[in-house]
């Protein structure tokens, strides 16, 4: 077992467990700590416990302080500039006239960088939008393209059920949502209504999918054939209540007329067979949600983002790292990975065999007169 604090970086954001080595925190204490995106402050949602190690990505990263006056000065600081730092990007946006809609621009806890959230139908070559905003702000900048649903989780908002969106409330990360569950459950199948704000599957089918698997399981499908346990009639599947267990039948008497008869489950037998749902709408349209669907899980994998140095940090570094062959855009110095070309040493060559001619009759034997 591991001991552990939670930390939270955003009220509906994802939990991050952290290592408080030996001193105790309780929920809602500022906190700061080491991040992928450098030193951020959070707020301590789940006060010290132990978890099983299973749950833990080693190595833990330890809990630098808590925060003081100062920290949460500084971080309001910051945040105060947000809205005006917005203002200009999207300036800047409009100058270049890119296909991309700003959502947030965001503040580390230090100033260190400076991360704009946006949303956009592909790719986006924003090279020279990055160059204009590194040298407006001189410190690191960070574009990050995202999807539509962590737009409306980011922006907030009012679901057709009149609450607050999961995503903005309580959700610490999406689920895959497909029609499939809309049918499961018997709810319309048109897109507008299953949809929610950000345009895709509403993530609240996801909640009782689970429920209506196993009250399914018990259920014929429409158009089946029943059994009366009772009285032996045979009828002929035509509605179903999910939730109170009961089907409608329909029973053709002797004189030949029909009547719908409502039966409980547990009255009826029939063969057990695998769930079949009708679907009444355009499949056109539904594929093309689903397709929607898929992309938005893809780019949530994939994201599209871009680092820049201020050209001075840039130079202050190559100057201590000797690197006379610095290239524009290697602030990293010399991989490929990083823009620039990695150069072979004579050992290098010497390990992997010499390097290898090109010229056939130059490396060829000359008999000897």
């Amino acid at each position: 077992m591991t001991t552990v604090i939670g930390v939270k970086f955003r009220c509906s954001g994802k939990m991050y467990y952290f290592d408080p080595e030996n001193e105790q925190f309780d929920r809602g204490d500022k906190v700061i700590v080491e991040t992928a995106r450098g030193k951020e402050m959070g707020t301590v949602c789940a006060s010290n416990r132990e978890v099983d190690d299973s749950e833990v990505f080693q190595p833990l990263k330890p809990i630098i302080r808590k925060a003081t006056e100062q920290d949460i000065a500084t971080a309001k600081e910051y945040s105060e500039k947000e809205p005006a730092v917005f203002s200009q990007c999207k300036e800047k946006i409009r100058e270049h006239n890119l296909e991309m809609k700003l959502v947030q621009a965001e503040y580390t806890f230090d100033g260190s960088k400076l991360i704009f959230y946006f949303t956009a139908d592909g790719r986006v070559d924003f090279r020279e939008l990055v160059k204009d905003l590194a040298s407006m702000f001189h410190t690191r900048i960070e574009l990050r393209q995202i999807g539509v649903r962590d737009e409306a989780m980011i922006c907030g908002g009012v679901g057709v059920c009149g609450r607050t969106l999961c995503c903005c409330s309580y959700l610490n990360d999406f689920v895959p949502v497909s029609i499939k569950m809309a049918k499961e459950q018997n709810l319309s199948l048109n897109p507008t209504k299953i949809s929610g704000v950000c345009g895709r599957l509403m993530c609240c089918l996801k909640n009782e999918q689970e429920t209506y698997e196993y009250l399914n399981s018990s259920l014929p499908n429409i158009g089946e054939t029943v059994y009366d346990k009772f009285e032996g009639t045979k009828g002929e599947v035509k509605e179903l209540n999910v939730l109170k267990q009961k089907v409608k039948v329909q029973i053709t008497l002797d004189d030949g007329t029909n009547e719908i008869r409502e039966y409980h489950v547990s009255e009826l037998t029939f063969k057990a067979m695998k769930k079949v749902f009708t679907d009444e709408t355009d499949d056109a349209e539904l594929q093309a949600l689903e397709k929607e669907e898929e992309e938005e899980l893809e780019q949530r994998t994939q994201e599209q983002e871009v680092i820049s140095v201020p050209e001075e940090e840039k130079g202050e570094a190559n100057r201590r790292r000797g690197n006379k062959n610095h290239r524009p855009g290697n602030a990293g110095g010399g991989g490929r990975e990083n823009g620039g070309f990695k150069k072979r040493s004579h050992n290098d060559r010497k390990q992997n065999g010499g390097r290898k001619s090109f010229n056939k009759n130059r490396d060829k034997k000359v008999p000897e007169k």
